[in-house]
């Protein structure tokens, strides 16, 4: 088949995020409450702030805003970890950073699906944090084993989803039909089960170890276990959702409220009690919730080390972990130590603490060529030839994620796992190396500077 008739991984990807969107949307109703919050938040924002609205333009996230989502799911074994990385392959999503929750009680390590290349990433944002369960953190031989034997007999995939894959592999690419087919079989993967494939002794086992080895082991698929819209106020969200009849969990987990926001930013609302039907009894399971995200500039080595060391202090101070009964103290905590984290673009942009994308202006066009104009970069900027803005923060922070976990697994899912990180073993289990996330911003930060220049008539800036 010709190449100019296959759909691109791009426009596969942005059907897929809008048809699982709908999905989790008819799933958890409150999921389309949380995004009626958000559509009005930013309105209200954009035109309370039209600075803001401005630098989105700039960027292009404008665009992007009300179709941003980002999904989360849990796989169990290897052999499905694998498949889910060709089965996002087919969208152009590949795997980028790596996250060891295991430090922070939680059985798993994960990766984070994604566009790579910031004009796919306008057409379609969509990324999926994907976490796979670590048997081998679990203590008990005969419940390991148990998991083992359970996750061994389920396929998470439909027959036709896997030819399908198999096709895009071979011929390069689907057609619209076949494409159309893919995103419908490919949603079967992460829909809720009710029916569960275990006892409900068997499932109180799991359970007991970890409530978020049931929730993997327990059912027929890794079930999507949020879908998280982007935000341009996380706080005026935070405030609004009790309003809304969305209990939201204590604390905003990332950097404090800043007028130049960095990284990420999250909160969610409670994880919903379902109705299960286990093998022998009907039950309930909890697992699936709401997430909101507000989204920054993207740091550099130095800006992530200093971010790292401001957020441990913070936790030092505070002495215990951020939850509803400290809230309060802990959001001062972090207020009062990130004060020493610059709050503006042009001493972030100095002092290299950020990544950024440059822009040639109306200005810089229109003396293109004229003789005695600045040729370095800082000499374009200062005569306004030249128009920065922060590329925005596209992954996951390690710490944030746990916070969300921990959030919605209560206090009693909380466990000792010490510090496993195992990138090797993971990498073996995906089949694929991940990307280094602060090395594609890098590159996005090069091609805008050359774009700029090319534009400019300049060789290079």
């Amino acid at each position: 088949m010709p190449a100019h008739d296959f759909v691109s991984p791009d426009s596969i990807r942005a059907q897929f995020s809008a048809a699982m969107s709908l999905m989790y949307k008819q799933e958890v109703p409150l999921y389309g409450t949380l995004l009626e919050l958000v559509s009005e938040t930013n309105r209200q924002v954009m035109a309370a702030q039209p600075k803001v609205a401005e630098a989105l333009r700039w960027t292009g996230e404008i665009e992007r805003l009300d179709q941003e989502r980002h999904g989360a799911i849990r796989v169990g074994t290897a052999e499905e970890l694998a498949t889910i990385a060709r089965l996002f392959a087919v969208m152009g999503m590949a795997p980028v950073g790596y996250y060891d929750l295991s430090s922070a009680g939680v059985p798993v390590h994960s990766t984070a699906f994604r566009a790579v290349h910031e004009q796919s990433l306008h057409v379609s944002p969509f990324r999926v944090f994907t976490s796979l369960l670590r048997l081998e953190l679990i203590d008990n031989p005969q419940l390991r084993t148990l998991a083992q034997g359970i996750l061994d007999k389920r396929q998470i995939f439909t027959a036709r989803v896997l030819e399908l894959i198999a096709q895009c592999e071979r011929d390069g690419g689907l057609n619209a039909s076949d494409a159309e087919t893919f995103v419908q079989e490919a949603l079967h993967t992460f829909r809720w089960h009710q029916d569960a494939t275990v006892t409900a002794d068997q499932y109180q086992q799991l359970h007991d170890q970890h409530r978020l080895i049931a929730d993997v082991v327990a059912f027929k698929g890794p079930h999507i276990n949020h879908l998280t819209p982007r935000t341009l106020d996380i706080d005026a969200i935070q405030l609004g959702m009790p309003a809304k009849g969305i209990p939201p969990k204590a604390v905003v987990e990332g950097p404090p409220t800043r007028r130049q926001p960095i990284l990420l930013r999250q909160t969610s609302f409670k994880a919903l009690q379902e109705k299960v039907a286990f093998n022998d009894a009907q039950g309930s399971h909890t697992a699936r919730f709401g997430e909101i995200e507000q989204r920054g500039a993207a740091l550099t080595p130095k800006g992530r080390q200093l971010y790292d060391r401001l957020l441990d202090a913070t936790r030092a101070a505070l002495g215990d972990v951020p939850a509803e009964a400290n809230a309060e103290r802990y959001m001062s905590l972090l207020a009062e130590h990130f004060a020493e984290f610059p709050d503006d673009l042009g001493q972030m942009r100095e002092q290299g603490l950020a990544y950024f994308r440059y822009f040639a202006t109306d200005k810089g066009l229109a003396a293109r060529g004229q003789p005695g104009r600045p040729t370095t970069l800082e000499g374009l900027i200062d005569a306004g030839h030249v128009h920065y803005e922060a590329l925005v923060y596209e992954d996951f922070l390690p710490v944030s994620a746990a916070g969300i976990f921990q959030s919605n697994l209560g206090d009693e899912g909380q466990a000792d796992y010490g510090s496993n990180a195992n990138r090797e073993a993971f990498e073996q289990a995906l089949g694929l190396k991940v990307q280094d996330e602060l090395a594609l911003y890098a590159q996005s930060e090069r091609r805008s500077l050359q774009a700029c220049a090319q534009a400019l008539g300049l060789s290079a800036m």
